[in-house]
């Protein structure tokens, strides 16, 4: 995984963490489910990311 994708996928998960909280601390169910799927998103890019990488070193 490049150092570039890491920092966006951090990036992203953490307005996926920050968008949330704001949705807990504001009682806005779909603003907290925004973030939670901001949050899956880059967890699968993430995941896909590694799998590419373990192709390449073979």
């Amino acid at each position: 995984m490049g150092l570039d994708d890491k920092i966006d996928n951090a990036a992203e998960k953490m307005a996926g963490r920050a968008k949330e909280a704001a949705g807990k601390a504001t009682d806005d169910e779909s603003l907290r489910a925004e973030g939670q799927l901001d949050q899956a998103k880059a967890d699968l890019k993430q995941a896909g990311e590694k799998v590419k990488d373990a192709f390449r070193k073979d």
